[in-house]
């Protein structure tokens, strides 16, 4: 076998095309591989517009695709393609070989490769790892990933989470919409305001998806996505995600403690230095240090120690077997913290007191959680993704860069592989 009918089998040619010079440059270190028709071509080829006979035309100037390396070698394919026309219309067309990739620097495998690349490193490093510029492997990620998200489908999406990302912090954020039920990012698009729940819509409906479709949607208690939801998915229930409300008790335990390290006297400073961590575990995660510490804490009747008991009651709520026994819980609750608060020198409770109001104000979409048993638990999970995201991305952080790259580690798209 010669060498051109072993790498004709090997790029599973067939018959419409064969290999008619391989040869090796020495000074740089590439193999090429000139491949032309054959006759057999013009049988199959049809008009993309009225699918009529075609003939071949002209042929385009020598064009060169990056191939996977052969023996470590750089590997390139070029070709002459052949330009067809059709009998009937007159159209002139450019043959699409089916070694190309997307990109028409690359082939299909070196595609698949540099993919597989980009999802393990950054794509700067891929592209180095493969001899290639990142601008290039950026361009070719954008036409793989717009290509395999303009195919993907939401007609089944029922259960949508959102949440706000930080692109550059106290700066730009993007919102990110969730599929809770397949664990897949539907949409993401920048700002947070309510009219991102509009482009939403229009996404999931290009997708042949429907926004009445949608009859969870879990979220944060922020008044924009509450009002975007309201506007434009009129049958989804909103689902106050329990992270963020157990977020915000944490945040006023921690302005509680600041507030009585304000305050001082009685040894408070030494009590509460450098403790901040020390209040978001759970009991049976604390060290027999942590512990004993707590526990002098808790005997000079500190008002952190008071806040941090309301935040594991909080908590415990979570754990009722049902709404009703919830809901009458979380009365109860904010009952007692009032309770409490008012009975507390300086208004040091205040905090929780806030914490309190909220879940009043929002109680309904709070314990929607037991009717539905949604959490936002795949989007705080995302939480860590973006931050792997803007890595991967480096020195390209623009919004499309991200976002791009969000659907391609998160998008569960099907895209090329080796």
């Amino acid at each position: 076998m010669t060498p051109e009918k072993l790498f004709h089998e090997l790029l599973g040619l067939g018959l419409n095309w064969e290999v008619v010079e391989s040869r090796f440059e020495r000074e740089s270190g590439t193999v090429l591989l000139e491949i032309r028709e054959t006759a057999k071509l013009w049988e199959s080829v049809r008009c993309p517009k009225d699918t009529g006979l075609v003939t071949c035309y002209d042929h385009t100037e020598t064009l060169t695709w990056r191939h996977l390396n052969i023996f470590q070698h750089r590997c390139e394919i070029t070709c002459r393609l052949p330009r067809g026309k059709c009998k009937q219309c007159g159209h002139v067309f450019r043959v699409r070989p089916p070694w190309e990739g997307l990109s028409v620097h690359f082939t299909k495998e070196f595609e698949a490769f540099a993919l597989l690349l980009m999802r393990e490193m950054p794509v700067s490093r891929a592209a180095q790892t493969m001899g290639e510029t990142d601008t290039r492997l950026w361009r070719m990620l954008f036409r793989q990933v717009e290509a395999a998200y303009a195919e993907a489908d939401f007609s089944e999406v029922s259960c949508v989470g959102v949440d706000e990302m930080s692109v550059r912090k106290g700066h730009e954020y993007v919102s990110v919409f969730a599929d809770l039920v397949r664990k897949r990012v539907l949409f993401a698009t920048e700002g947070k305001d309510h009219e991102v729940w509009l482009q939403f819509v229009e996404a999931l409906e290009k997708h042949n998806g429907h926004r009445h479709a949608i009859t969870q949607a879990s979220m944060d208690m922020s008044p924009a996505y509450q009002k975007g939801v309201k506007e434009t998915c009129r049958n989804a229930q909103v689902v106050y995600d329990k992270f963020h409300v157990l977020m915000s008790v944490n945040k006023a335990v921690d302005q509680v403690r600041r507030a009585e390290v304000r305050q001082g006297g009685n040894g408070v400073w030494e009590s509460l230095h450098k403790s901040r961590w020390l209040w978001r575990k759970n009991p049976e995660n604390l060290t027999e240090a942590e512990a004993a510490r707590l526990t002098g804490i808790d005997q000079k009747s500190l008002r952190t120690a008071k806040a941090y008991q309301m935040r594991l009651v909080l908590q415990d709520i979570y754990k009722s077997p049902s709404q009703t026994v919830a809901r009458h819980r979380m009365r109860v609750w904010c009952r007692w913290v009032r309770w409490v608060a008012r009975r507390v020198p300086k208004n040091l409770l205040r905090s929780m007191v806030k914490v309190a109001e909220m879940i009043e104000n929002h109680l309904a979409g709070i314990l929607a959680h037991w009717k539905w048993g949604v959490t936002n638990a795949f989007m705080e999970g995302l939480n860590s993704v973006f931050s792997a995201t803007k890595r991967k991305a480096r020195g390209y952080r623009s919004t499309t860069h991200l976002i791009t790259m969000l659907y391609f580690v998160a998008g569960k798209l099907r895209l090329p592989q080796l």
